[in-house]
C-alpha cells in the first residue's frame, strides 16, 4: 500500500522536536538579555563613579566637610572625617607655609531617583589658607 503525507504521529514528533528547540532557543535569548541587562548596570555604576571621582576633586573637605549635589541623573552625599587634623603646611624650603592642610577619609554615596548606585570612600587632602605672603623686596 502506497503511503503519502505524514501520520499524525510524525506531526506529533516533528511539533515536539519544534517546541523543544524553540524554548531552548527563547532560554538562551533570555540568559543573553539578563548578561547584557547586568553589563549595562555595571557600566551605569563606573559612570557614576567616575564622574563622582571627577566632582569631589572640586571638593575641599576642610570647607566643607559635607554636603549634596545633583549632577544630572545623580545625586552625590558626602561625609568626610579628618584622619589628620589641620595643621602648619611645609614649603619645599622648610618653612611654614601659608595654608593649613589636613588629611580626610570620605564617604561618597552615588544616588539615582533614591536608589544607591555606588558607595565608596576616598581619602583627600583639605586645605585653608591662613596667612599672607608678605612682600619683603620692597
Amino acid at each position: 500500500m502506497n503511503q503519502r503525507g505524514f501520520t499524525l504521529l510524525e506531526a506529533i514528533v516533528a511539533l515536539v522536536l519544534l517546541a523543544s528547540t524553540g524554548i531552548a532557543l527563547l532560554s538562551w535569548i533570555n540568559t543573553n538579555l539578563t548578561s547584557l541587562q547586568r553589563v549595562q548596570q555595571a557600566q551605569q555604576r563606573q559612570q557614576a563613579i567616575q564622574n563622582a571621582l571627577v566632582f569631589m576633586e572640586t571638593i575641599n573637605p576642610l570647607e566643607k566637610p559635607q554636603g549634596k549635589e545633583t549632577i544630572g541623573i545623580y545625586q552625590i552625599d558626602w561625609n568626610a572625617t579628618a584622619i589628620e587634623l589641620p595643621k602648619d603646611g611645609v614649603t619645599s624650603i622648610g618653612g611654614i607655609s601659608l595654608f593649613q592642610v589636613g588629611l580626610y577619609e570620605t564617604e561618597v554615596k552615588v544616588t539615582v531617583k533614591k536608589d544607591l548606585l555606588a558607595q565608596f570612600t576616598l581619602r583627600q587632602a583639605g586645605y585653608k589658607q591662613v596667612r599672607q605672603f608678605k612682600d619683603d623686596f620692597q
